[in-house]
């Protein structure tokens, strides 16, 4: 019970990044280690594991960082199993607005594609330390993305 509830602490921790009063408590070193972390992750749901695994909701909030800032995917309820012998699969969308790949959103196409992208917001995240949702950096744009794009 202990450690879930330091976890729920460190996974708190993750959203200072996005308070312009406590960026600095994430450093590049920091912000680096966690993404590669992360990456560690993606890597082995899509390629090590025994079944293939999809999370299709990969965001900031389902990284859950240890007492060490060591990165942990958490909130399988979307997830899926994935065919090791087929390129993608075609099933319902879900997930969370701003995170998911437009090939998803558009077609219900599914691979392991749809959590790199995913991933890839997230990194956006880290790194400017702005929320995709609530972007505010500049006016004429209207979430992060379209701001990287510019």
């Amino acid at each position: 019970m202990t450690h879930l509830f330091a976890s729920y602490l460190m996974m708190i921790m993750i959203f200072l990044i996005f308070l312009s009063e406590h960026q600095e408590v994430l450093d590049w070193k920091r912000r680096y280690d966690i993404i590669r972390g992360v990456a560690r992750g993606l890597l082995y749901l899509h390629e090590d594991s025994h079944d293939r695994i999809i999370h299709r909701d990969i965001k900031a909030s389902n990284i859950l960082l240890d007492e060490k800032w060591i990165p942990k995917i958490a909130d399988f309820g979307m997830a899926r199993l994935y065919p090791e012998d087929q390129t993608h699969i075609n099933t319902r969308v879900a997930g969370t607005n701003g995170y998911m790949a437009p090939e998803y959103v558009m077609h219900g196409t599914l691979s392991v594609k749809v959590d790199v992208y995913s991933f890839g917001v997230v990194i956006l995240e880290l790194i400017s330390g702005q929320k995709n949702s609530t972007f505010d950096l500049d006016p004429e744009c209207q979430n992060l993305l379209d701001w990287v794009r510019e």
